[in-house]
């Protein structure tokens, strides 16, 4: 094909190399086919997931690179097959765009474990041989399965981070039963993720405690997340007075840190459930086997649940919180990121300022 038969009608912000600086960009999407859906973007959320990529910290970044997989927009166009949505409806976009629709996890609706590899929204190779480019763009063509309906009056600038954050942490606490009224549930670290397993913990009618190893997060942890108790993670005496005493914990930390002290901290039979990326995990046997206890990993999910936790926070009036930013401080927005300088999840707002 031709240079002058492609029209390069999207646009975008891209990093063109390990820098991950990012600046305009314009390229073509593919024509819109019989199951895909046309969303015009109108936000999304910045996970730290952008920074790796844009910065080639996994060495399989492909440049140019457009970042964004919490993506929320309005329909602008469907193909024949599409029942589900219609233009003008509120649509949202994940971190994965296909799958193998085949293996038993695709037949669960559980994809993101899809048994060949999910394709990822973002600098992944679909089933046409290009590269996905995600949601720092104006528009993006999506197959109907990967694109879930945004419940009617939600708003979008918080619809972004549930499509990443919010299910995350949702689906390992519905599938390790973090869901009974009256348990106790530990959230480890308190930033994009950890803020919201705290809201859907609340709402779940747990006990929730947050450990954390900044003071300075204290009161907006108990008066403003209504979580029942902040610990200091570093204070030994205090983690000692918790001992065996949570049903529950969620590890929503990357950065290094002990495992013994949390452990400890579980009852008999309780379960760890770990979704940051800390470059190692090391504890006891003594502290998994002598309490019965579970350790457990988890990553985003599937479209069933996706779907399901996007009505539940509708139904329940769960709100992330976040700091909506133009595209223009998008590179400012990945530094703070970097620093944990945000509360608690940076969203960009597409539709008035990417132009």
């Amino acid at each position: 094909m031709s240079s002058e038969s492609v029209k390069e009608d999207c646009l975008a912000w891209a990093a063109r190399d390990p820098s991950g600086v990012l600046s305009p960009y314009k390229f073509s999407r593919r024509s819109i086919r019989e199951d895909d859906i046309s969303l015009r973007i109108t936000h999304c959320g910045v996970c730290y997931a952008d920074v790796v990529w844009t910065r080639n910290k996994h060495h399989d970044s492909k440049y140019p690179l457009v970042p964004g997989h919490e993506i929320v927009g309005i329909v602008q166009e469907v193909g024949p097959n599409v029942s589900h949505v219609k233009p003008g409806d509120h649509v949202g976009v994940g971190t994965y765009v296909n799958s193998c629709r085949e293996c038993d996890s695709c037949n669960d609706r559980d994809e993101v474990s899809c048994a060949k590899g999910s394709v990822f929204t973002f600098n992944g190779v679909d089933s046409d041989g290009t590269i996905t480019k995600g949601g720092y763009s104006s528009y993006i063509v999506v197959h109907q399965r990967y694109c879930y309906r945004i419940p009617d009056g939600y708003p979008l600038e918080c619809a972004a981070p549930l499509l990443c954050a919010g299910v995350t942490v949702y689906n390992p606490m519905i599938r390790h039963k973090m869901n009974e009224p009256g348990k106790s549930l530990g959230v480890i670290g308190l930033g994009g993720l950890g803020h919201m397993a705290v809201k859907f913990g609340k709402a779940f009618g747990l006990n929730v405690t947050i450990f954390s190893t900044s003071e300075s997060k204290k009161e907006e942890a108990l008066s403003v997340l209504g979580a029942d108790r902040f610990v200091v993670s570093s204070d030994g005496e205090q983690m000692k007075a918790l001992s065996k005493s949570l049903d529950f914990i969620i590890d929503t930390a990357s950065g290094d840190h002990p495992f013994d002290p949390y452990m400890s901290i579980l009852k008999t039979g309780g379960v760890l459930v770990l979704v940051g990326f800390p470059s190692e995990v090391k504890f006891s046997p003594a502290s998994l086997i002598l309490g019965t206890r579970t350790v457990a990993g988890s990553v985003t999910g599937g479209t069933r649940v996706t779907q399901e936790m996007l009505e539940f926070c509708a139904e329940h009036k769960i709100y992330p919180k976040t700091e909506v930013i133009p595209i223009q401080y998008v590179n400012e927005a990945l530094e703070r990121l970097i620093k944990r300088d945000v509360k608690y999840r940076f969203v960009i707002d597409i539709a008035n300022s990417l132009k």
